[in-house]
């Protein structure tokens, strides 16, 4: 089950009708954001996959997932936003189970990504999910 958070994201995306708006708001989660400190833009925090830089940085807290993640592209620096919103704060045996797929769904995101921004949404999600599982193993 997705968090709290991102159910507050789908239900805003409910009330916007055409995709550019949609996409706006996807981008504006993103400018939102703190920015990643350097000292977390190293190899090991490098998600392969993506077309554009990408960084995160997941950790466990007080028995949860927290991460936080940079990219240098607009977009993609809103989905770490949404793909924040539905794993922070979660047990990681729950982020492991979610089928985000599905739940990006629910914001139309999988219809109007590029195949790059597709390709580097999954390499996103692989490293969230396996930090999950390693992590409640």
């Amino acid at each position: 089950m997705a968090s709290a958070a991102f159910e507050e994201i789908v239900e805003d995306f409910e009330f916007l009708d055409d995709w550019e708006d949609r996409y706006r708001m996807v981008i504006e989660l993103g400018k939102a954001m703190e920015p990643l400190p350097d000292a977390l833009k190293v190899p090991a925090t490098k998600v392969e996959g993506c077309a554009s830089q990408v960084w995160l940085h997941p950790q466990i807290e007080g028995g949860v997932v927290q991460f936080e993640g940079e990219s240098d592209a607009m977009i993609v620096n809103g989905l770490i936003a949404v793909l924040r919103k539905l794993y922070n704060g979660l047990p990681p045996a729950e982020v492991a189970a979610i089928d985000a797929r599905a739940e990006l769904g629910r914001l139309g995101l999988n219809d109007h990504l590029s195949a790059q921004r597709s390709n580097g949404l999954r390499a996103m999600i692989e490293r969230l999910q396996g930090f999950a599982r390693a992590s409640s193993s």
